[in-house]
């Protein structure tokens, strides 16, 4: 796949780099083209600017900036990335883990309507990049589950095989008016990490021990 990279922190350059690996044409687009440059080599693709990332990104574009430029980094480049699959991976997450579209749209809801004619799909935001660097992020004998929030059919099969090839599971979390509860969720665990130092895995229950029904 062709897939652009909008940023130049952890999370794009953890990603970007085992996409590579997996043999994706991967493109790093930043407005400091010096660090993009540096991240891309790292990476193992190619640099550039945050449009030539969009363009790029044919078959994907992952947003990974921090959350307070993630509009306006999509409304600049709303004319690129019509009819592309754009990955959002942000955090709308304030100090005192609180969220901070509460009360609103969600993240991925804002982006979208910042970027109308873009296929926007919500994963990849409940762990820290340290998680995806593990290859494959398998826990237990459990390889992990990603929760996918989008709209567009074609744009979720083409995040599921971005997710499989980190050694990952996709899980169909619902439509993008879900997101927001992805994204609460982040604020809540990352809550229970941080702030608490509790293992969030032992809130829920094995399966076999929910009292659901199974198919």
């Amino acid at each position: 796949m062709r897939i652009g990279i909008i940023g130049t922190g952890t999370m794009a350059r953890v990603l970007g780099t085992r996409w590579a690996g997996a043999g994706h044409d991967v493109l790093v687009g930043g407005r400091d083209t010096g660090r993009a440059a540096a991240l891309a080599e790292g990476v193992g693709g190619r640099a550039g600017t945050p449009r030539d990332a969009v363009e790029h990104g044919r078959d994907a574009v992952l947003l990974a900036v921090p959350y307070s430029a993630a509009i306006s980094v999509a409304s600049g480049l709303a004319d690129a990335v019509r009819g592309r699959t754009l990955v959002d991976c942000t955090n709308p997450v304030a100090p005192g883990f609180v969220l901070e579209t509460c009360g609103g749209p969600s993240a991925a809801e804002r982006i979208a309507a910042a970027a109308p004619g873009a296929s926007v799909v919500k994963a990849f935001n409940l762990c820290h990049e340290s998680v995806w660097r593990r290859t494959p992020p398998v826990f237990d004998g459990r390889p992990l589950l990603v929760p996918l929030c989008g709209d567009d059919a074609p744009a979720l099969d083409t995040v599921r095989l971005l997710v499989r090839d980190l050694g990952c599971v996709p899980v169909s979390g619902g439509g993008l008016d879900r997101a927001g509860l992805l994204e609460a969720t982040a604020a809540f665990l990352i809550g229970l990490w941080v702030g608490e130092g509790a293992d969030a895995q032992a809130i829920a229950p094995p399966l076999e021990y929910a009292g659901v029904d199974l198919p």
